[in-house]
């Protein structure tokens, strides 16, 4: 027997124009990147909310690079798992859906996906930390072990991670296509707290747009109480049953 609320997602997904997915770091927990926020993603002695600010840069760089290079050693490990692979596909063709991710990891990109929004950026990116004029733009690094502090090739001033700290706005063209993704028929959440904003906010935004709402996560949040519909269960396993069953004809579900 398939789930009600499993056939009922495949359903409102069947008979979408326009999808839009926003994820978080817990479609990729499968793939072994740390969350967050979880036991697994601590360090040393630090809580990463501590590190991952302009202050912490500016106080010690050298130490928040370290931090981030464990970050880029653990993650170059990992692979896109199933619910990434899923996504890729949705995205792919024309009308394809929109990704919009929260995590920095790439695996959306590794996976194929081809309609992605990164709201928080690429850990595999760098940018000047004075932001001059030639290297205002991220460029790709993709290296695991940093011979000391990485510059900028512009200017020689410490780089940073191209990726959006705790009190730093996000990108505005990042932003810009978030919300307009939200004028969808189907808008879902997928291995997020909820809790970050403003990407919390865009299921919101969506609802109030006219979208059917659902979430697929492995626990409750503050927005289950507020989609149409939430699935609790790990990404890496909803995912291709929904795919599955989004590919049954209607009535035989």
């Amino acid at each position: 027997m398939v789930p009600a609320n499993l056939a009922t997602l495949a359903g409102r997904l069947r008979g979408a124009r326009r999808v839009t997915v926003l994820t978080g770091a817990g479609i990729s927990a499968a793939s072994g990147v740390p969350t967050f926020r979880g036991a697994g993603g601590l360090w040393r002695n630090y809580r990463p909310e501590d590190l991952a600010t302009p202050e912490a840069f500016a106080r010690d760089p050298i130490l928040l690079w370290e931090w981030y290079a464990w970050r880029r050693e653990t993650i170059a490990g990992c692979i896109p798992n199933a619910a990434h692979e899923v996504l890729a596909r949705w995205s792919q063709g024309d009308g394809g859906a929109t990704i919009v991710t929260q995590n920095v990891d790439d695996l959306h990109l590794r996976a194929g996906t081809t309609r992605l929004v990164r709201l928080h950026g690429s850990i595999w990116e760098l940018s000047c930390s004075r932001a001059c004029a030639a290297g205002s733009a991220p460029w790709r690094d993709e290296r695991t072990v940093m011979p000391g502090l990485p510059l900028c090739p512009h200017c020689q001033a410490p780089a940073r991670p191209a990726v959006v700290w705790f009190g730093e706005a996000l990108d505005e063209n990042d932003l810009r296509a978030a919300l307009e993704a939200t004028a969808c028929d189907v808008f879902l959440t997928v291995g997020t707290s909820s809790v970050v904003y403003p990407a919390a906010g865009l299921v919101d935004h969506a609802r109030q747009r006219g979208a059917f709402t659902a979430e697929i996560n492995a626990d409750a949040t503050p927005a289950t109480a507020l989609v149409d519909l939430a699935i609790h269960g790990g990404a890496e396993t909803v995912l291709p049953e929904l795919d599955r069953l989004i590919a049954v004809p209607r009535g035989l579900v």
